[in-house]
């Protein structure tokens, strides 16, 4: 059975794309946007679709199973995971050390959720092949109740779908001009809902938005440079285009479904099998249990029997997904299927999932660059809206190292310099991790802050003071046990008149002719150092004192009398 697939603006006219992934339908384009960017906006709409499970073009009538196995979306969202579930870090040289890293972590981590924007950009280039993403200020202000909030850089991954940029003509790396341009709803002022069109035209030089072809807004680019980055999934070859991961399965999905769904409706046909009677009526056999039938001469009835073997369809449904697999470059194992328990070492995984490992490092190429890039476009929007930040901040940064700028230069462009870190997709053994390091580390071929940089720190500088402070706080907290160690033995000393070593202090001491008592080393008994007496305690170690005997003897609780039983 063979399923004509109707295009993406039939489908979406009445599904839940509308508003995503139709922009055909829903954006005014003019005959030179239709000729330039009609055809890549009808491969995003053909491929959400399939990402999303909108595989059919009719519905078929009630009762009848319609189901779909969306392998699309499965190996496309195991690969964002693969490639962006352990998240990036970024490394600055020394020179910006001490400033850069905690601005990239304030506007990655606080001024917006790293790790959705990741997986939001991921997901995007693994559909549609293309991701665009812009960087826009939000300015400080005060809400209804009265709370401030603090100005943030927006790190905005967009849809390709209301991108239009103009490429150079004979560098498809410049960005000329960009255009974003998308359909919402709105209330009018006499309370009916209505669909306008906005419009932002960003260039070198300005910006201009647009509401339904009506100038709202026109001012200066203040950075100098279009804010938007574009970074391709895949690239081809003299295309600025790239191409999606799941551009080879889609096909292989849809038939895989039309199968699944053909061998279902041979199973239901004949789980409810066709009566056939011949040499009789069926008019005359009443239908029901614990029924006698009574048949003419060479009359018979039987049930339209199963001779077809799905076998060779089952077979020919495993190749399918089996190929799904080798397209994506993910194992069959990966999506969940049972496995024995295995100590596969790390090469051997490694190998295992090669195929997967060189889209990953394909990815990592070209979205490192692209990091690179938005990385530069925060630290320029930063400078612009709060120049403060180029100085270093104590508050924010830790002790700058010898060498290490404490104001940054705007034109220098060595201040925009960032580099991504990966970490290692595959599962790693962190003993065999630590015991590499410390093997490295014992030869003098590794450091302290390089093996906070293999182990996945992020910011080693930070990680080093912040242990050095432990240490300081450690050794003054052992200080202040060996203080209070010998104020509780000088509170016994008080109390026994026995020293710490349990030697009786009357050994050692004779009686001069006077009979006053002098001790060994020759010095006065009464008054001197060595007596405990000879001086009057600390109130600390009296304190002490209390407390001993309050918790070796008890204490006595106070009396008291009922007067009524006088």
């Amino acid at each position: 059975m063979a399923l004509s697939f109707y295009p993406p603006s039939y489908r979406a006219s009445q599904s839940d794309l509308t508003i995503s992934i139709s922009p055909l339908g829903l954006v005014e384009m003019a005959d030179e946007e239709f000729e330039v960017h009609g055809v890549r906006l009808s491969r995003y709409s053909l491929y959400w679709s399939h990402y999303l499970g909108h595989m059919y073009a009719y519905r078929r009538e009630v009762g009848e199973p319609q189901f779909a196995a969306n392998y699309v979306r499965a190996l496309s969202d195991y690969i964002t995971n693969f490639t962006f579930g352990k998240g990036i870090t970024f490394r600055t040289p020394p020179a910006t050390a001490a400033i850069v890293p905690p601005l990239l972590k304030r506007v990655w981590e606080q001024d917006n959720r790293k790790e959705s924007v990741l997986w939001e950009m991921g997901q995007t280039s693994g559909v549609t092949g293309d991701c665009f993403t812009k960087i826009a200020y939000e300015d400080p202000y005060v809400d209804t109740v009265g709370r401030l909030h603090p100005g943030r850089v927006r790190i905005l991954p967009l849809n390709p779908a209301h991108c239009f940029p103009q490429w150079h003509e004979h560098d498809r790396q410049r960005m000329l001009s960009f255009k974003l341009k998308y359909r919402f709803w709105t209330t009018a002022p006499d309370g009916t809902r209505q669909v306008m069109t906005y419009v932002e035209r960003i260039s070198e030089t300005g910006i201009e938005e647009f509401v339904n072809d009506e100038l709202i807004d026109a001012r200066p680019n203040p950075i100098g440079v279009i804010p938007v980055v574009y970074i391709p999934n895949n690239p081809v070859s003299g295309s600025p285009w790239g191409t999606p991961d799941i551009a080879d399965i889609v096909s292989l999905n849809r038939e895989y479904n039309e199968k699944a769904l053909e061998i279902s409706d041979i199973i239901n046909y004949h789980s409810a099998p066709v009566t056939v009677v011949i040499g009789a009526k069926s008019s005359q056999l009443e239908k029901g249990p614990r029924k006698t039938w009574t048949l003419p001469k060479d009359a018979r009835v039987e049930n339209l029997q199963a001779l077809v073997d799905l076998s060779g369809p089952l077979k020919f449904m495993e190749l399918i997904k089996r190929t799904m697999h080798e397209m994506t470059g993910v194992p069959e194992s990966a999506l969940g299927q049972m496995q024995p328990i295995s100590n596969t070492s790390g090469v051997a995984l490694h190998i295992q999932y090669q195929p997967l490992m060189n889209r990953y490092n394909m990815k990592k190429l070209h979205f490192s660059s692209g990091f690179q890039r938005i990385n530069e476009l925060i630290l320029l929007t930063l400078f612009q809206k709060e120049p403060w930040t180029m100085q270093f901040d104590e508050r924010e940064g830790t002790k700058p190292d010898e060498g290490a700028l404490l104001m940054l230069d705007p034109n220098d462009p060595n201040t925009f310099e960032t580099s991504v870190h990966w970490p290692p997709p595959l599962p790693v053994d962190t003993l065999i991790k630590l015991n590499e390091i410390m093997s490295k580390m014992n030869l003098g071929l590794e450091s302290k802050r390089g093996a906070l940089r293999e182990l996945g720190e992020e910011f080693p500088e930070g990680k080093m003071a912040e242990i050095f402070t432990e240490l300081l706080e450690d050794q003054k907290e052992a200080g202040a046990l060996q203080l209070r160690q010998a104020a509780t033995t000088m509170a016994t000393y008080l109390l026994t008149g026995l020293p710490p070593d349990g030697s009786n202090p009357e050994q050692g001491t004779s009686n001069n002719g006077d009979g006053s008592s002098v001790t060994s080393a020759g010095d006065g008994g009464e008054g001197s150092q060595g007596n405990p007496a000879g001086a009057p305690p600390s109130p600390e170690v009296a304190m002490i004192a209390q407390d001993l005997v309050t918790q070796a003897y008890g204490t006595k609780l106070a009396q008291y009398r009922n007067p009524s039983n006088s």
